[in-house]
């Protein structure tokens, strides 16, 4: 698979997402249910995706990506912040109001077994989205669900089959051709192939980016798989615990990390082409379980996990800044040492954390 090449940055913004903010109120038990606390699962996430460009979100489970994804195409209703598609801010809108949005920014979700309803047939599931919306007469819809079965490599005389007759593969590419249906110009990939085989993912993300050439769709791609992100995203942003804690170009990302947590990221991803030399990934192993986002911790929130830790990461959160062409929120940012598998070249070490190699 051949990389991405990067949008022009001087593109304005298709998405903006300002200071977001997504709580979960935590029910007392009992006959009288009282809020006792809160689930602080997005916390002032900031990003923006160009048009026709990718932003990969990535993080270990249970950081906010999905409910990030989930907030931004309003099935979850932001608790504050801004967010603003070609400019026009739709975060707070009604639901009738939000309907032109709903047909611009569409979502594939990560599990293609419970995602498609087993008692529609293929055309129902792909062509509803076309019915609710009205873009097309109906006695078209039938056409319009065989061409975008064509489009994503399905037999387009299988309109009429049920979700139980197709493989997860095949599901997922279902649930592609579903988001499709109202040329959308932004789609949220929310782990889109992680519930996949190996040898089926491939396959799956080369349909993305060719469709995305095709089209010029944007992406909002979330993944904990490191290695798809790259190939996939020419910008990465990386969260943890709610909140973005860097975010950069690809390059920069993966060959000079500055935060600890993304340097403890990249350490955790298995190097192939660095085995088959016979080198070896030195893991950064973190101590202790990630903490409760319904108590997390003063300052920053990675502090307790985090080698470079001092008094001033408790008492301050730091600040989301732009460091070496990136944005990073830490009080000791500072690159690793990263040697590439292929060229060999060694960048600029610093720190006390072991060395990190990314291919």
């Amino acid at each position: 698979m051949s990389e991405q090449g990067s949008a022009t940055t001087d593109q304005p913004p298709l998405l903006e997402v300002t200071d977001l903010v997504k709580y979960f109120p935590v029910k007392s038990s009992g006959v009288i249910k009282r809020t006792i606390g809160q689930v602080q699962a997005v916390d002032g996430v900031s990003l923006s995706v160009r048009a026709g460009s990718s932003l990969g979100l990535v993080g270990e489970s249970g950081c906010g990506k999905t409910t990030t994804g989930r907030v931004i195409t309003r099935l979850y209703e932001p608790t504050s912040g801004t967010m603003k598609f070609e400019g026009n801010e739709y975060g707070h809108l009604s639901s009738k109001e939000m309907l032109p949005y709903r047909r611009e920014i569409q979502l594939i979700f990560q599990d293609p077994y419970s995602s498609l309803n087993p008692r529609h047939t293929v055309g129902t599931i792909i062509g509803t989205p076309i019915i609710v919306h009205g873009t097309m007469p109906k006695n078209k819809v039938i056409g319009r669900v065989q061409e975008l079965l064509e489009v994503v490599g399905l037999n387009p005389e299988h309109y009429n089959r049920y979700p139980s007759e197709f493989s997860g593969g095949q599901r997922q590419r279902i649930g592609i051709a579903r988001a499709l249906a109202l040329n959308p110009k932004l789609i949220v990939a929310d782990e889109p192939v992680s519930a996949l085989d190996v040898s089926i993912q491939a396959q799956v993300i080369n349909l993305m980016q060719d469709l995305q050439k095709e089209f010029g769709i944007a992406f909002l791609f979330i993944a904990h798989d490191l290695a798809i992100v790259r190939h996939f995203c020419p910008e990465i942003a990386v969260m943890y615990l709610g909140k973005i804690v860097e975010a950069g170009d690809r390059k920069s990302i993966y060959t000079t990390p500055h935060h600890p947590y993304t340097q403890a990221l990249l350490s955790s991803a298995p190097d192939v082409k660095l085995a088959a030399v016979g080198g070896r990934r030195e893991r950064i192993r973190l101590e202790g379980d990630v903490p409760s986002p319904v108590n997390p911790p003063s300052g920053c929130r990675f502090r307790t996990r985090c080698w470079k830790a001092q008094d001033i990461c408790a008492d301050e959160e730091p600040p989301l800044v732009e460091i070496g062409g990136r944005k990073v929120a830490c009080h000791f940012a500072e690159p690793i040492q990263v040697v590439s598998a292929q060229a060999g070249d060694i960048s600029e070490q610093s720190g006390d954390a072991p060395a990190v190699t990314v291919s």
